[in-house]
Formats: structure tokens, sequence, C-alpha cells
């Protein structure tokens, strides 16, 4: 009879060689679809236009892009929003899960270990006959069986069905990273735009108490008159109704204040009551924006990794299901003790082991592994098309910001240029009112002109400034896909998989 050691050195042999079956996986390898992308932004300035030419996009602060604005305030809250925001620690969760998940999937790639203990007592009973009568007698045999021991059982990966769901997982865990990326960029963007846009309020909340100052002197100067015969009373009245609006305007600006505040203390993961922003006007300078080109967005929006991730991880899907075509080897081995007392348990007599192998594969199930195969192949295909139409909506968001910037900046310079005039109309009309010339209504028409006009100023820089906001978010923040968590990093050393992993770790 055969030494159960050769039947164990003969299994090591098949399961070698099954394993070096299992270095091939069935299924597409991913090839990065191109991106339908352009070789220039249509609104990018000339060399020597209205944006200096020197800066690159490097020089972004990396992942503190808001630090390009040099507002301490600003500083505080964005760094809030990373380590307080709730909703931004929901994805953080899901990108948590998403990890846990790849070893979850991986541990189907190793055998199955499970240990028995087990007691039985068996009752057994009979008649027997005995003597020349043959009388016979009723016994009932009673015995106890003990049973202990390891077995297992190894699913082989020959076609590579489960380093499928492993890459698919793997990616998806990328993907999840790169939303996860994307998100917090968006919150970082809505809180700075939430700031500049209290930051406008504020501007205007000065411009209106500047102004109220004002018109109630008039109105003041005019009652006066009116008092002295020397006035009209309509006169008088549009003095009022000018001073009764830009008091309601200072309190709608109030009241946006207010709302952007509590907007600001939300995105920071703080109650509305815990927080309050001293009062600053809207800064005067809006910072440069560095030269770029459109192939850095792929490398630098997190929405366009997240896309280009999920392209893969419906690729792997599709090998997944063709390695559903193949047979599923198994081997299995146990190893134990039956017997009774428990106390002689454990000698050679009572030992069993057995040791197997099995293929099983399905013949026919009407036609759905085919239809699987087909639905994973719409999956990649819907996701190439998706990853596309994200590179072109991120080429559309920036050529928007582009072209925003552009013409802010001229519209900028007429605008001021206006405000001048309807200030040298103000200081015209108040000299010929001392000299006589006119009424004092002129007055209050060219102060109401020149009111708008600054309103207008403020307005136009609070739009460039979130328009460089928008667009510095659209350039991905200062982040690139390098940040990204390799595949190596995502699991763990496997050493029925070296190759697979150092094939992947990128």
């Amino acid at each position: 009879m055969p030494h159960p050691f050769h039947h164990t050195r003969s299994a090591t042999l098949i399961t070698s060689l099954i394993l070096s079956l299992s270095g091939c996986m069935v299924g597409p390898n991913y090839h990065r679809p191109k991106a339908i992308i352009s070789s220039h932004f249509k609104e990018a300035p000339p060399p020597a236009g209205w944006i200096k030419a020197n800066p690159t996009l490097s020089s972004l602060p990396k992942g503190e892009w808001w630090r390009i604005f040099q507002d301490p305030t600003l500083d505080k809250l964005e760094t809030e929003v990373s380590r307080s925001n709730q909703s931004l620690k929901q994805y953080e969760a899901q990108y948590r899960k998403a990890r846990a998940m790849i070893d979850s999937v991986r541990a189907n790639l190793f055998p199955t270990l499970n240990g028995k203990f087990g007691f039985n007592r068996n009752s057994t009973g009979g008649t027997t006959t005995s003597g020349l009568a043959g009388s016979a007698h009723s016994f009932v045999s009673t015995s106890n069986s003990w049973t202990m021991g390891p077995s297992a059982s190894w699913t082989i990966d020959v076609w590579g069905m489960i380093r499928r769901q492993v890459q698919q997982q793997v990616t998806a865990s990328q993907s999840s990273a790169a939303l996860l990326a994307n998100m917090r960029l968006s919150y970082q963007l809505d809180l700075a735009v939430d700031y500049m846009n209290l930051r406008y309020q504020d501007s205007l909340i000065d411009l209106f108490q500047r102004n109220v100052k004002l018109y109630r002197h008039n109105l003041t100067i005019l009652t006066n008159q009116l008092n002295a015969g020397v006035a009209d009373p309509t006169s008088v009245l549009q003095a009022r109704y000018l001073l009764q609006s830009t008091e309601a305007s200072l309190a709608n600006a109030h009241i946006a204040r207010a709302q952007y505040e509590h907007a600001i203390a939300v995105l920071t993961g703080h109650p509305p009551a815990d927080l309050a922003l001293p009062h600053s006007p809207l800064p005067k300078t809006v910072p440069t924006i560095p030269t770029f080109l459109p192939s850095d967005l792929l490398q630098r929006r997190p929405d366009i990794a997240q896309a280009e991730r999920e392209m893969e991880s419906y690729n792997a899907e599709i090998g997944y299901e063709i390695g559903a075509f193949f047979p599923q080897i198994t081997i299995s081995a146990s190893y134990g003790y039956t017997g009774n007392p428990i106390q002689h348990l454990i000698q050679l007599a009572t030992r069993s082991w057995s040791l197997g192998a099995a293929a099983s594969e399905t013949l026919f199930n009407g036609g759905a592994r085919s239809a699987a195969v087909r639905e994973a192949e719409a999956d990649y295909d819907n996701a190439v098309a998706n990853y596309r139409q994200v590179v072109l909506s991120a080429l559309q968001d920036t050529e928007d910001q582009l072209s925003n910037l552009h013409y802010l900046s001229d519209q900028m310079s007429y605008q001021t240029q206006a405000l001048k005039s309807a200030q040298n109309a103000v200081t015209v009309s108040m000299n010929e009112y001392l000299a006589g010339t006119q009424i004092y209504t002129t007055i209050i028409s060219a102060q109401q002109t020149a009111l708008q006009y600054e309103q207008n100023c403020l307005q136009i820089q609070q739009q460039r400034l979130s328009s460089t906001i928008h667009l510095i978010a659209d350039l991905g923040g200062g982040w690139d896909t390098t940040q990204l968590p390799s595949k190596g990093s995502l699991q763990r050393n496997n050493p029925f998989l070296p190759g697979f992993i150092q094939k992947n770790k990128n």
C-alpha cells in the first residue's frame, strides 16, 4: 500500500502545475481609449495678452490652491473643510469600504480551512435466540463516537476569474479615491465662492452705508430749503425715496451676508451660531492664472481620473464574465480521527484522510453566460462614452472661465471709466448748484448714477474672482493622478500572485 506521503507529493506536483497555469487571465487587457480633446484652448490668451505666460500649472499651491489669494481667513476656513465637512466624511467612508472590499474579494484566491470536533451517541437494538428451546432475548447496544480533524478546499483561479474580480475592485477603489478628491475640491470651491460672495456683500454694505449717510444729508438740506420756501416738495420726495431705497438695499446686503456666513459654517462642519466672520471688503486684485494645455486636464482633474478608472473596472468585468465559460477546478483534503473513548482518539488506528480534485462546468444555461458578457461589454462602452463626455465637459467649463476672465477684464476697464465720469458729473453738478445754475435734484441724480456704476464695478470684480476660483478648480486645484493610490498599495503581498501584483502596481 503506498505511503500517504506519496499521495501528498503527487498532490503537490498537481497543485504546482495548476498554479503555473493560473498565470493567464481570460478577457481583454485594458488599454485606455483616446479622449476627444483639442490641442489648444480657443479662449486662451495669446502670449502677450491679458495673462502672463511665464508661470506654469505646477506653480499652483499643491493641495492648497486657495493660498493664491493670500487671505489668512480663507486659508483657515478651507483647512476646516477637509477636516470637518460631514458630506466629505461620507465619501471618505465609501472609499474605506471600497478598499475593504478588495480584501474580501481577494480572499477567494486562498484555500478555505475548516476544523471539526464532534460527538455522537448511537443506540441500536435487536433480538437473539439461545438454547434448544429457541428462547428469544432482546438487547440494546449504546456506543459513543468522537470525531476531530481539519479539512481544506481550494478553487484554483486557473482562468483568472477571481483575479479579474480583484482587478475590478482595485480600480473601483481608485475610482472611489478620485471621487473623494473631486468632492473635496468641489466643497473647497463652494466655500471659496461663498467666501468671495460674502466679501462682495461686505463691500456693498460699505458702499450703501456711505450713500445712506450722503442721502440723509441731502434730505436734510432739501427739507430745510423747503421750509425756507426755496425748494419744491417734489425734490424732497425724490431725496426721501432715494434714501429709503438705499436703506432697503443695505438691509438686503446684510441678509445675503448672513446667509453666506451660515453656508460657510455648514461647509466647515460647524453650526451657524458658532461662526462669526469679521467684516472685510472684496479683494481688489485678481491672481494670475498659470498657462496650461488641454492635455493637462487629463492628468489633473479628479473627475476625469474617476471616469478613466471606471473604464478599467468595467473592462475587468468583461474578463470575469468570459471566465464563466471555463471549468472551475477545486481540490480538497481532509485529515482526522474517529473513535472512542476520547482519551484514545488520536492514534494511528483511528486516523482517516482524503485528498481529491474536481472540475465543474455549466453545460447549458439558456444563453445566460453570453448575455452576461454582452451586458459587461455594454457597461464598458457606456463607461468609455462617459469618460469622453466628462473630458468634453471639462474643456467646456475651462473655455467658459477663460472667456469670462477675458471679457470681464475688458468690462471692468470700461466700467471703471464710466464710474470716473459719473463721479466727475457729481462734482460738476455740485459746483453748478453752488453757482446757482442747477437745482439740487441734479446732484441727487448724478449721485444715484455714480452709486449704480460703483455697484456695477463691485459686481464685476466679484465675478472675476469667482471665475478665477472656478478656473483653478477646472484645472484640478493642484491635484494630479499621482495622488491616486496605486494598485500595489491597495493590495497586500499575495504569495500566490506575485507577477500579477508587479504588473499592476500603477
